[in-house]
């Protein structure tokens, strides 16, 4: 199970800080949540996706060893 981690908005559209997720890839985690929590799928495009530290594409696979951040665009100076 990946551990998902949502930071800012995310976190709050999620209505959790963290958890765990069955999902094999990106692309299936993204679909997931947005069907589950509308709110947070309403975000999810212009999140950046962060697995394992690093931007991946749709197709990145996910494992028990996972660790997925979910950061929504930030603002500020």
């Amino acid at each position: 199970m990946a551990h998902v981690r949502y930071f800012a908005a995310a976190e709050e559209l999620a209505g959790r800080a963290e958890e765990h997720r069955t999902e094999a890839t990106v692309g299936d985690l993204r679909r997931a949540l947005a069907e589950e929590r509308p709110g947070l799928g309403g975000i999810l495009p212009r999140c950046a996706v962060l697995v394992a530290g690093a931007r991946r594409d749709d197709d990145a696979p996910l494992d028990a060893d996972t660790v997925v951040d979910v950061l929504p665009p930030f603002a500020g100076g």
